[in-house]
């Protein structure tokens, strides 16, 4: 089973992903979505897309497809898993066929959504229920429903922190890197577990924005600085984190062999010590510990080791975003299995996730930082339309594994450059394209 993950990401949901190219909006939103009136009377069969055909062979989504066939018997939900979901889905999206429900690829600027998806209502309706919608607002239109927000950390063994003598969350970078060796020292294992190979692990280091900053308008600024990866800044303090780690032999020693699957295994077994996730990964590495034998307990998870003011801050960061297909001739039937899953279903408690419905509890899974009194503030978005038409021009990736692979292939030596050079280089690609409008 494959998670991808947004940076925020960071991270992939458990349901969708797509990727596409760009365009602009036309000020209008050409389709519209909302559910049928009358449950027990509505009709149609939808498409899902979907890369988790773990999910789709053991039958979890059609589990759910038979719940919601409770409220709306009529309707009939299929779902097409595709193991190279993003490469396939990009090709489906020059075309009409993207299936009926889809969740919207970060790789979209805001202002082509009306291209591809069809308008669910007017923000100013759909924020009073519904968290995260700055993002897909476009024109004063909402585009897509946050299918579930995380906070990012690093999920750990604890047993093996433990008989390395730590108990208490590090509480900068430094005080990291330090428990990092000691559970080396004195455990004789692996430390930290990048998941090179797989890539998609290492874009979610970007979900580090705002933590380190404790400001919920971190990617905001993106937009406007001409230098990201100044001293000080979530991009220069998580990125050197993430170097040190690597360049003091505190990762595994291949990174070109490493395997999302095993890691799983491999943290529950206390083979690794920890891994950078989003907080989506805890009910996964539970699963993982009660197979291997062990107890789910077993897996702690611990905010980014910075503190402003004396506290972790997290900030919460939606996943993908549920759309509908603007050319799906099941527009209602569509809309009423995106309100369920989002209103109705248990998924979101399921997987661990924060809620996109306002007032919902946080998950059980986030109780430690809850009791450890961690600042959570929502990661604002109003800018990331302008943040990913920069990143698009100025070709770094933000949220592509490519960047940080780079970062890690420099610090174990098997790339030329060190840390600061890298970082002026991103710095002046960032900057041109801010100057040539994004």
């Amino acid at each position: 089973m494959q998670r991808k993950a947004l940076a925020g990401v960071t991270l992939v949901s458990v349901f969708l992903i797509a990727a596409c190219g760009g365009g602009t909006s036309t000020g209008e939103p050409s389709a519209s979505a909302s559910a049928p009136a009358d449950p027990a009377k509505a009709t149609g069969e939808i498409t899902m897309l979907t890369n988790r055909t773990d999910m789709v062979t053991d039958g979890t989504l059609a589990k759910y497809a038979a719940e919601f066939n409770k409220t709306y018997p009529g309707i009939k939900v299929k779902f097409d898993g595709i193991t190279d979901y993003e490469g396939e889905v990009k090709i489906r999206m020059n075309t009409e066929n993207y299936g009926d429900v889809l969740l919207i690829p970060t790789t979209i600027s805001p202002t082509d959504y009306p291209k591809f998806f069809s308008s669910l209502g007017p923000a100013a309706e759909l924020s009073k229920k519904y968290q995260f919608t700055q993002k897909s607002t476009v024109d004063g239109n909402v585009y897509g429903l946050t299918s579930f927000a995380v906070v990012n950390g690093f999920v750990y063994n604890k047993d093996l922190w433990t008989k390395a003598g730590i108990t208490d969350w590090p509480k900068t970078p430094d005080e990291f890197l330090t428990a990092l060796q000691t559970v080396k020292d004195k455990t004789g294992t692996i430390p930290y577990y990048t998941n090179y190979k797989d890539g998609w692990p290492l874009s979610g280091w970007q979900g580090a924005m705002g933590s380190i900053t404790c400001d919920p308008k971190a990617n905001d600024k993106l937009a406007t600085s001409d230098n990201p990866w100044a001293a000080g800044s979530d991009l220069n303090v998580s990125d050197t984190l993430l170097f040190n780690i690597v360049n003091r032999k505190l990762s595994e020693p291949d990174p070109t062999t490493t395997n999302w699957e095993d890691s799983k295994g491999l943290l529950a077994n206390g083979k690794i010590s920890s891994m950078y996730l989003g907080s989506w990964s805890i009910v996964q590495m539970r699963a993982a510990a009660e197979k291997a034998g062990k107890s789910a307990d077993n897996i702690g998870y611990m905010p980014f080791p910075t503190q402003v003011n004396g506290k972790f801050c997290a900030p919460t960061t939606p996943d993908y975003v549920y759309a509908i297909n603007k050319n799906s001739g099941q527009q209602q039937a569509a809309r009423a299995w995106v309100d369920w899953v989002l209103d109705k279903s248990t998924f979101t408690a399921d997987i661990q996730g924060i809620s996109s419905v306002r007032g919902a509890p946080l998950p059980t899974a986030l109780k430690p930082f809850e009791e450890a009194g961690v600042e959570f503030f929502e990661l604002s978005q109003a800018e990331s339309g302008k943040v990913t038409t920069i990143d698009n021009a100025a070709e770094v990736g933000l949220t592509k594994p490519e960047y940080r692979q780079k970062l890690v292939d420099i610090g174990r030596g098997a790339a030329k450059g060190d840390l600061n050079g890298t970082f002026g280089e991103l710095a002046k690609k960032w900057a041109d394209a801010m100057a040539i409008g994004g």
